[in-house]
């Protein structure tokens, strides 16, 4: 058998095996195989996450084993040429956001050389990050320069030893910092703050958060605990909602302002103060599920394609760009992925059950 052969059946399998288990229908439908691309319950998707790395220099308790997990090897990440080569594609067919993640995408070396060949896509309308924060001081200007336009920092805690508890670093100095980096380069706006809502730990410092927006100019988002963590401590009872955290600053700084979005699948409800300063979002996987809105699919470092956060099925195109497979042919199986796009992650349902993957080895 020649390499070539052995690669057409590299790519026979994966598409074959695409509608292997899925809850949906079986076949897209003519429409679905050209035009925009969307699922089969109608979704027209819009958003791609990349994962860079799987690697992270934290070890957050809602994430990660103390002692971290077992990273891929060096030769089963993508190449930037492969994400290019497949976000090229995926645009030329629908993707217009783009989100690079990780892991910490910061520490994949070179991260800006990836960012100037992203933007330099016909289609993107979006080219955004999302990172722990802790190498920003260096790499934030070399980010804007290469033309990121974007970025999500998340920071659970204001205070260095809760800070410290919950990634079990000693890092909130170096974040600050990367935040301050950041003001310098205009380019990039919003800053957004994430923070990882849970039970017993984020009450204390809502209110502080909340100010922190409004003396900042920072978005700040709070995002429910979800079921994604490597030692599987999440339980229900540990979920802290969106609601509760609004009750909260609402308590003290009176009622919110909504903010209108045009964005039908945007994931953050967002606000304003009474007075006009400052932005505070929710974003509530658990409690007010937007599944129905959603218009994401997500690539992990190793190149398999997830239609859903917490789906069980993965189509390898790590294999695909691999072999001689051509663009059409990486465009069909994009295609025929997505129509499989699962309808909800059934959190709180009794079909829910656990992704294998933890957060870091998924792409957040």
């Amino acid at each position: 058998m020649t390499d070539t052969d052995g690669n057409r059946k590299v790519i026979r399998r994966a598409l074959r095996d695409l509608s292997a288990g899925r809850d949906h229908h079986d076949t897209p439908t003519p429409e679905a195989l050209k035009g925009p691309l969307v699922d089969s319950y109608g979704r027209r998707i819009r958003n791609m996450r990349i994962s860079v790395t799987d690697k992270c220099n934290f070890r957050c308790v809602y994430c990660m084993p103390a002692e971290g997990l077992a990273w891929l090897p060096r030769a089963d990440i993508l190449t930037f040429e492969e994400m290019a080569r497949l976000t090229r594609i995926a645009a030329s067919i629908g993707i217009e956001q783009v989100r690079l993640t990780g892991g910490e995408p910061l520490v994949r070396r070179d991260l800006p050389a990836l960012v100037q060949m992203l933007r330099a896509i016909p289609g993107l309308k979006s080219l955004s990050l999302t990172t722990n924060g802790v190498a920003l001081p260096k790499l934030a200007r070399p980010l804007a320069e290469a033309g990121l336009t974007r970025i999500n920092v998340s920071l659970d805690s204001l205070e260095r030893e809760r800070f410290a508890q919950l990634t079990r670093r000693d890092a909130l100095e170096q974040v600050l910092a990367g935040l301050r980096a950041l003001e310098d380069c205009p380019t990039i706006r919003p800053i957004k703050i994430n923070a990882v809502a849970m039970r017993g730990f984020t009450e204390a410092e809502v209110v502080d958060f909340a100010r922190f927006a409004r003396r900042t100019g920072y978005v700040v988002r709070w995002i429910e605990f979800m079921p994604l963590d490597a030692d599987q401590i999440w339980r229900k009872e540990d979920i802290l909602t969106g609601g509760e955290i609004r009750s909260i600053i609402e308590g003290e700084f009176g009622p919110l302002v909504p903010i209108t979005s045009a964005d039908k699948s945007e994931t953050a409800r967002r606000y304003t103060f009474a007075d006009g300063v400052g932005e505070v979002g929710f974003i509530n996987p658990v409690s007010e599920p937007f599944c129905g809105q959603c218009d994401r699919i997500r690539l992990t470092a190793e190149g398999q394609l997830r239609t859903c956060l917490f789906a069980h099925i993965e189509t390898d195109f790590r294999a695909l760009l691999r072999s001689d497979a051509s663009d059409a042919e990486i465009e069909l199986a994009l295609r025929q992925a997505v129509w499989h796009k699962e309808l909800k992650h059934y959190i709180g349902d009794k079909r829910f059950h656990r992704t294998a993957r933890s957060m870091s080895m998924i792409g957040g």
